[in-house]
């Protein structure tokens, strides 16, 4: 019999040397943990479809940061969970509004322990629960922008080190970098929701901020996910307008996105694993039908695999200490 020179096990042989030649590390610093901080409640109230996570009050903002802080994991992204809302979510743009006070409290505590995200969009703060302004059932665009506009700044005076417009509205970027520029932010990043498609992977999110939408869907605005040319196209307007990170969400069901946008134009790309890609997992654990441990591990990887720089996910948490070794 004759054997192959070329035997490919050699390098699998042992866990030393998989470590040694393994082509794609997932560490704590890929990651970015995001958190809903809700106004008017005094202790976390636990997200019942999205199991170990919760809505934060503004008086435990500080500890929980400081926690994620001690994990090595480098960045939040803040979602605001008001107490009142409207037609036109003025209360995400009002100087205490429920971000704006948190953000305050991490920066004044944590200085620059983390990198402070901040979702700039309205579908938290509307009584309708769609992302711009609402006239005879339609969502106006230009409208839109000038109260993200404002959103955005609100959250830069706050100190929000990153702003993260996740509407899916025309011109958002160049809408709120001349905002930014304008107000004397011209440091202040903006991560782009480039890609944001119509998934149905975002139920428990909805339920997490209280954001669904009491008519239609969002199919008008955010993308169609049969179509990988539109989302090139997108992310390129968003390049154009100043991005200087783009985003993919969801994140595991669109490794060719993630792929082919990290390929064509280079720039810091991020991918959310989204609500309900945490919570599929977590309840076929809890079922014992998996090891959630290896699955997450394996998904993460796949995810920076594609192309991803960084990764948001309701698991950071729980990764960083595996990473670590302190579970």
């Amino acid at each position: 019999m004759t054997f192959p020179q070329i035997r490919m096990r050699r390098l699998r042989r042992t866990p030393k040397i998989r470590d040694l030649t393994r082509e794609v590390v997932l560490t704590p610093n890929d990651l970015i943990y995001p958190m809903f901080i809700e106004e008017g409640i005094s202790n976390p109230e636990p997200i019942h479809s999205m199991p170990g996570q919760f809505r934060f009050p503004i008086n435990g903002v500080v500890e929980e940061t400081e926690n994620i802080a001690s994990l090595g994991i480098p960045a939040v992204i803040i979602f605001g969970v008001p107490a009142k809302k409207d037609e036109t979510g003025s209360s995400a743009y009002n100087y205490d509004g429920v971000v704006q006070q948190a953000v305050r409290s991490m920066k004044e505590q944590l200085r620059d322990k983390l990198v402070v995200m901040t979702d700039i969009c309205l579908c938290q703060y509307t009584t309708h629960g769609h992302c711009g302004v609402v006239k005879n059932g339609e969502i106006l665009n230009d409208p839109t922008l000038e109260i993200l506009q404002k959103i955005a700044v609100s959250h830069a005076e706050a100190g929000a080190d990153v702003v993260a417009p996740s509407g899916m509205i025309d011109g958002q970027v160049q809408a709120i970098r001349k905002a930014l520029d304008h107000a004397g932010f011209t440091n202040i990043a903006i991560m782009a929701y480039s890609a944001k498609h119509a998934s149905n992977f975002y139920g428990p999110f909805r339920e997490a901020a209280y954001s669904a939408p009491s008519f239609g869907d969002r199919r008008s605005y955010q993308m169609d996910y049969a179509n990988p040319n539109e989302a090139l196209r997108e992310v390129k307007l968003d390049i154009e307008e100043g991005a200087d990170i783009v985003m993919v969400k969801p994140a595991l069901a669109y490794l060719d996105l993630i792929y082919r946008i990290k390929m064509k134009y280079g720039l810091p790309t991020a991918a959310y694993n989204v609500s309900a890609e945490y919570s599929m997992i977590k309840a076929t654990a809890e079922k014992g039908w998996i090891d959630e441990k290896a699955i997450v591990l394996e998904v993460l990887t796949a995810i920076k695999r594609a192309g991803a720089d960084m990764i948001l996910t309701y698991f950071a948490k729980e990764v960083a200490k595996w990473l670590l070794g302190n579970e």
